[in-house]
């Protein structure tokens, strides 16, 4: 998903630059939105062969297809939202009273409505949930329509099988048939017969458990399957192997199907189950076994060079743009984090522990093996950083353990904060803020600021308008004293900076236009229409942005910073605090004097109802498949249960926790007695 992400900021991004017809030749070359109102697919060409009453409800749901990316275009999201939640009815309405031959032509459509949800949430919208309707039955058609299976060794004019993508029932595409073979083909030498990137296929077993980083097959979920996303973007495999789109087509079926195994044993190596592609008797080819893929050490503390302090930080500022935070790695070498940089590139593996002048990495930093490293036109590296990166993997490249699945751009920044005192964190959040401000079109010369105990605060406004906000800011923290500490938060001085780790930045703008230019500058996204706050941070950056003028009265500020300020102070709490438990007891804490009616009471449970009764487990609240709007209102939900007089002492236990270090989940159970997902699904049932 992040990748999908990427391609459509960039998309909207140069929207912005070119006219319309290219942007929308733009997103059709992304799989957007746009493709609903353009492409005839070959099921709509075949259209003529449906009766009467099945092309007029064709024709209807393209009508509102149609609607609905020509509004996307136009960045009129709501209203898309709601032509596609049309489409999603009619859909619906024609499988019920439509047939087999009707449900085929449909399926593409049906595809492209579960693309369009994802690129509607992402722009902030509430959109209705869409699971494809069951083909109806009507076996004379299936059986008239088998097509021979797709096998690993399938060119592009292979036919893949005819199968329901949408179907529960165990007969459509074999892992054991289908897709196995394809894995072996495509990825056996790397991961199969190999573990690269600590990613193993060698059994079903393993491939459902995915690598560290975790889980890459959702069934039932081809958007949210990583594996499906590598092979789209061209970043597996590798090493110049190409996955056919029948290939594909056959393991997206697979996926949505359920991702079903019908073999025997769950264990069984890969290898095993694809003997019969090969001639009878005839044994698979023998591969040598790959080299074992080298890992970070454990530290022993006997060591000269720390990673973390002295390492990251050197390849984050050489290497970002090429290898990491770059849209595509040069020679697929990813080092985001310790376990791409451990995988190694196209070339293999580049760091050999133990063997500091020996590995790639360092050959390329000297030059004495291909181009020079870093390229681009960056200077070398100094001497003393290459020896510094040499002696580290001579050492045995070792990372502390708590640090392995942190990003080299967050390990270096945390780094540093831990070396940095608050004066030090509260003037580099200042020159963050210049950078924001910037990046949003603002200039930064006529910015007024102001400094409060807890707070630095900038903006196109008034100084007089900064003092009010900075005011309702401080009262708002004072109000987060019922989640939080109250000695804590009454500490004044020194301690009051020490709170955020330095002062906390407060971007004020006086528009709702320049906050919206804000978040799609600086944050890349779109909000919610009808948001007019929020806050990040990051460890390094922290920070609420608001909406408020000189016309703005000092109830309407108050009621826009309370939530973002309670929920920037919990998650300051705790390196591991999840976003949603931080946004759910900001507004509690937002709502705690607020009175309202019978009326709007009523609303909200029954929000809170639709919102639930879109949810099937806590897996999916917190896999983050729900629209913001709904997620938001549950997370509220959840954390008012834990203010409760059966559960506060509970939730105070969690709270000091996080304090002292510990993990979220690990105080989480701490207080709790049980895991965030298990709670979760108990408050559920409960509710429901």
């Amino acid at each position: 998903m992040p990748s999908l992400f990427r391609r459509i900021v960039f998309i909207r991004q140069r929207s912005r630059r070119l006219g319309f017809q290219t942007a929308l030749v733009a997103c059709l070359l992304a799989g957007g939105l746009c493709t609903c109102a353009t492409i005839t697919t070959a099921a709509e060409s075949d259209a003529p062969r449906l009766d009467t009453r099945s092309r007029q409800a064709m024709t209807a749901i393209s009508v509102s297809m149609r609607k609905a990316g020509e509004q996307f275009n136009a960045g009129r999201f709501e209203d898309s939202a709601r032509s596609l939640e049309r489409a999603m009815n009619q859909v619906e309405v024609a499988v019920r009273a439509g047939s087999p031959e009707l449900y085929d032509a449909l399926r593409p459509k049906m595809q492209r409505i579960v693309d369009a949800r994802v690129l509607i949430e992402l722009e902030g919208i509430s959109i209705s949930p869409f699971q494809p309707p069951p083909r109806p039955e009507n076996p004379s058609v299936a059986a008239s329509t088998t097509m021979p299976a797709a096998t690993g060794t399938s060119n592009a004019n292979t036919v893949p099988p005819t199968v329901n993508p949408f179907s529960t029932e165990n007969t459509g595409v074999s892992f054991v048939k289908n897709v196995a073979p394809i894995l072996v083909s495509k990825c056996g030498g790397c991961h199969i017969r190999g573990s690269r990137g600590g990613f193993s296929l060698a059994t079903f077993a393993a491939l459902m458990k995915g690598p560290p980083e975790g889980v890459v097959i959702f069934a039932g979920d081809t958007i949210g399957s990583r594996l499906i996303e590598t092979i789209k973007t061209g970043d597996m495999p590798r090493g110049g192997g190409k996955v056919s789109p029948i290939e594909l087509a056959t393991l997206e079926r697979w996926i949505n199907e359920g991702a079903k195994f019908d073999g025997e044993d769950t264990s069984a190596q890969l290898t095993s189950l694809t003997t019969e592609t090969n001639d009878p008797g005839t044994p698979n080819p023998a591969s040598p076994p790959a080299a074992p893929m080298p890992r970070a050490g454990t530290p022993t503390g006997k060591e000269t060079v720390d990673f973390a302090s002295q390492i990251a930080p050197v390849l984050v500022a050489n290497c970002t743009g090429c290898h990491i935070n770059a849209m595509q790695a040069r020679g697929g070498l990813q080092m985001d984090n310790l376990a791409r940089l451990f995988r190694g590139g196209d070339s293999g593996p580049v760091i050999q522990p133990g063997r500091g002048e020996a590995s790639l990495l360092v050959k390329k930093l000297r030059g004495t093996e291909g181009a020079r490293m870093p390229a681009g036109g960056r200077p070398p590296l100094q001497d003393e950083e290459i020896a510094l990166i040499s002696r580290w993997i001579e050492e045995g490249a070792t990372v502390a353990t708590n640090l392995r699945e942190e990003s080299l751009t967050a390990m270096t920044q945390k780094a540093w904060l831990a070396a940095a005192t608050d004066a030090e964190v509260t003037a580099r959040r200042a020159e963050l803020a210049m950078r924001d401000f910037s990046l949003a079109g603002g200039k930064t010369d006529k910015l007024s600021h102001h400094q409060s105990d807890h707070f630095s605060l900038w903006g196109d406004v008034p100084e007089s308008t900064l003092t009010i906000v900075a005011n309702q800011a401080e009262a708002a923290l004072q109000k987060a004293s019922i989640i939080l500490p109250a000695k804590e938060l009454s500490a004044g001085g020194a301690a009051a900076e020490a709170f955020f780790n330095g002062r906390a930045s407060i971007y004020v703008m006086p528009r709702r236009y320049d906050y919206s230019e804000f978040a799609q500058m600086v944050e890349r996204r779109s909000l919610p229409s009808d948001w007019e706050s929020h806050w990040s941070y990051n460890g390094l950056e922290a920070y609420v942005a608001v909406v408020a003028s000189a016309g703005d009265d000092e109830e309407a500020i108050a009621s826009r910073v309370a939530a973002p300020v309670a929920s920037l102070a919990v998650r300051s709490r705790g390196d591991t605090v999840p976003r949603w438990f931080a946004d759910g007891l900001g507004k509690v804490v937002a709502a705690s004097d607020i009175k309202r009616d019978r009326a709007e009471l009523a609303r909200m449970q029954s929000e809170l109802v639709t919102a639930v009764g879109s949810l099937k487990s806590g897996k999916d609240f917190f896999a983050g498949r729900l629209a913001p709007e709904r997620a938001d209102l549950l997370s509220a939900a959840v954390c008012e249960s834990f203010l409760t007089r059966q559960r506060k002492r509970g939730f105070d236990t969690i709270i000091r926790q996080l304090g002292e270090g510990k993990k979220f989940d690990d105080a989480f159970l701490a207080g709790m007695g049980v895991t965030p997902t298990a709670y979760f699904d108990a408050w559920l049932q409960w509710v429901k």
